[in-house]
């Protein structure tokens, strides 16, 4: 077991999930040009990864997070979400955190 440990202080801003429906019932994504309010910041990882993409680890406290959901770091980079999982062992939850790939925001450029 590898144990990656944290390189940054990471802010959430999660969307209303589930998202309001429409009255056909289809989901109706929020505003993008209005940011959630964070939702706490706590240490987390992010690292680049060879194929562009970004591996983060967030604490167990950011959950719920979601595909579409963002995070940034104490220089301003931001991330996009683009899968989260939540890794919890029962028992000990010293070892629980939240596994999520992102793409940075704005990508960046080779």
């Amino acid at each position: 077991m590898a144990v990656v440990l944290p390189n940054a202080m990471l802010t959430v801003y999660a969307l209303a999930h589930p998202w309001a429906r429409d009255a056909n019932g289809v989901p109706v994504p929020p505003n993008p040009n209005q940011k959630p309010a964070p939702r706490g910041t706590w240490p987390g990882s992010v690292l680049e990864q060879p194929d562009g993409s970004w591996s983060v680890r967030l604490d167990p406290q950011a959950w719920p997070v979601k595909e579409g959901d963002t995070i940034s770091d104490e220089t301003g980079r931001s991330w996009t979400l683009s899968s989260t999982r939540e890794h919890a062992v029962p028992g000990v939850p010293d070892v629980d955190y939240v596994q999520a790939t992102a793409t940075l925001n704005p990508p960046e450029v080779p």
